[in-house]
């Protein structure tokens, strides 16, 4: 970044309010145009005279001495302006433009779209709201005050194309004429998909543009493997999503948006949305690593001057780079709301039905992939516990722990019963044998290839292979070598478990065959470094989680003391099934040690 650009702000109107940009934001793709100096807090800014304040040092040291954030909503007259309505009885009314999820009981949680009636605007950064019955703080950067405060809040108008309203008079606003009223619903939710897609192609675009480029200009602060942790694969999500909202133009009928059939669309890009997943995985990687950065000012004063240059909302960048995880999230949240309003005789219903199935299967694709990660920091300690460990990690093959337990072995026919504890993983079966004293201390003894396997069901009786009588008995069988194992259960039920582990196993390899799923090397290697140096301090390590920074839960409804820190959303079902790696470990306590 080698200057600033000036910033032209539209004077202060009280009715309507700013033109229905957010307030104090220019981030969701509307521009301000004109020509006053803004002034805030009774100062008059000069730096908005100007075309060019200089160098980005000038910018830092500007930022540095400045006591307010440019373009912060409810700053100055405005928010002046607001505190005057309410004091004389007028009631407020702002629109949430991005999701607001809380752990406090004190603050007011909403969604994207949701209507919040503004009770006090008093200070800054944090207001005073209501939404139906609850009532809370939330943060003003949040929200933008609807256009028309007199306006009934059902009737509040969607953004149509280029963020312009719907005209009053045209025959296709929302209540117009000829339409039933699940026709005018269906309407209003065209235009909301169409609409924050517009406004997430423009953020995606300030990202890309506003950040990632002026970061390659600078070598000198940043190394391509930091970009790749902080911004993750976003700008092939950005190349993605510009094919996919022309597509949606394409299906979109302007002057009647409920018969517009866009729910092709998502059936056709549901494979690339699968994008998502890496930059989901990463991104607490990314999070961290902003978190390492930004405790040097350089870097603090190097971002907000991104930001201010790119004219983006007055957000921390953790919080833009939150966007798309949010954004495939909502997904079937649009698409379960278009099919409640959609008929069954509309020529949409079946590729909408289809399409909500679609993106939730994405939305589980994912979830699935960030358990898969998680669960390699585990798989790591748990080899780590292992004594006298041979050969490769176990996170060069496998990723999950299908199934384990105690089974009776015999390789050949001549060969003694040993009793070992197995670990199947996808690729790979792990054998290990009990220390005599310490039945929770584990010896490293050898692995099968369950590539090369075929798994054979023997009947109680006479083996013929190995002149034995066995009982719950069943053969991992090599096509390639000839080589057979024999392993024996003490239950049939047990037998029975070890079958339905190894179909699930080749299952497993089948899809993350299908799916592209992978580990990459860095990933394995930081699992592996950090188990170790769990395993030599004895002692559990440390969870840090600047990704989640939750509030303090406080006894009065006091004005919070820090900007919310926004959370990642559960991307599927609101349950999701918990992994049975911890059931499988803990019967075998190989941890205790």
């Amino acid at each position: 970044i080698t200057s600033a650009v000036a910033f032209d702000i539209l004077p202060l109107k009280l009715h309507p309010f700013s033109q229905s940009t957010p307030t104090g934001l220019d981030c969701v793709g509307w521009k301000r145009r004109v020509s006053s100096p803004v002034i805030t807090d009774g100062a008059l800014d000069k730096t908005a005279l100007a075309d060019d304040v200089g160098s980005e040092e000038d910018l830092y040291e500007d930022f540095r001495s400045s006591n307010h954030r440019y373009g912060h909503p409810g700053g100055g007259g405005e928010q002046l302006a607001i505190n005057e309505l309410i004091s004389d009885g007028s009631v407020v009314y702002a629109e949430a433009l991005w999701d607001h999820v809380t752990m406090d009981d004190q603050e007011l949680g909403f969604k994207a779209g949701d209507v919040i009636e503004v009770m006090d605007a008093t200070n800054k950064e944090w207001w005073w709201g209501r939404i139906l019955d609850s009532e809370g703080w939330f943060p003003a950067s949040f929200v933008r005050l609807r256009v028309n405060q007199d306006e009934p809040m059902e009737d509040y108008p969607l953004k149509v194309e280029g963020g312009k309203e719907d005209d009053p008079s045209s025959g296709t606003r929302r209540f117009g004429m000829g339409q039933t009223t699940k026709d005018q619903m269906r309407t209003n939710v065209i235009n909301e998909i169409i609409s924050t897609e517009r406004d997430y192609i423009k953020h995606l675009k300030d990202i890309c543009e506003g950040y990632i480029k002026q970061c390659r200009k600078r070598a000198d602060m940043f190394t391509e493997e930091q970009l790749k942790t902080i911004f993750g694969n976003i700008e092939d999500i950005y190349r993605c999503q510009k094919k996919f909202v022309k597509a949606l133009e394409k299906k979109f009928n302007k002057d009647y948006p409920h018969l517009s059939e866009v729910g092709s669309c998502f059936l056709e890009y549901q494979t690339e949305f699968q994008i998502y997943s890496e930059y989901c995985n990463n991104h607490p990687n990314a999070c961290m690593e902003l978190s390492r950065l930004t405790k040097v000012n350089k870097y603090v004063y190097f971002f907000e001057a991104c930001r201010l240059l790119q004219k983006m909302i007055d957000i921390s960048l953790d919080g833009f780079l939150l966007t798309p995880v949010q954004k495939i999230c909502k997904y079937p949240l649009q698409l379960a709301e278009l099919l409640k309003y959609t008929n069954p005789q509309h020529r949409d219903f079946k590729d909408v039905e289809a399409a909500l199935n679609a993106m939730k299967n994405v939305a589980r694709l994912i979830n699935e992939r960030k358990r898969r990660l998680e669960n390699i920091d585990k798989i790591a300690q748990w080899q780590s516990s292992i004594e006298d460990w041979e050969g490769d990690d176990v996170l060069v093959r496998s990723s999950e722990l299908i199934y384990s337990g105690e089974l009776t072995k015999i390789s050949h026919p001549q060969a003694k019963s040993q009793q070992r504890m197995f670990f199947l993983f996808d690729h790979q079966l792990v054998c290990c044998k009990k220390d005599l004293l310490r039945r929770d201390i584990l010896y490293y003894k050898s692995r099968i290839n369950m590539d090369d396997m075929e798994i054979l069901d023997i009947e109680d009786g006479k083996d013929k292979d190995f002149n034995i009588s066995v009982k719950n008995a069943f053969k991992l069988h090599c096509r390639d070598t000839e080589e057979v194992h024999l392993f024996c259960a003490k239950k049939p039920e047990q037998k029975q478990r070890w079958l339905k582990a190894f179909e699930n196993e080749r299952r497993q390899v089948q899809l993350d065959q299908e799916t592209g799923f992978s580990i990459t090397e860095v990933q394995k290697k930081q699992a592996m470094l950090n188990a170790s140096k769990q395993h030599h301090t004895g002692k559990p390590k440390a969870v840090t989680r600047p990704y989640y920074d939750f509030l303090m839960r406080q006894k009065h409804p006091t004005l919070p003391t820090t900007l919310p820190q926004q959370q990642v959303f559960m991307l599927a079902e609101p349950k999701r099934k918990p992994s049975n790696f911890w059931q499988n470990i803990s019967r075998l306590t190989p941890f205790r040690k």
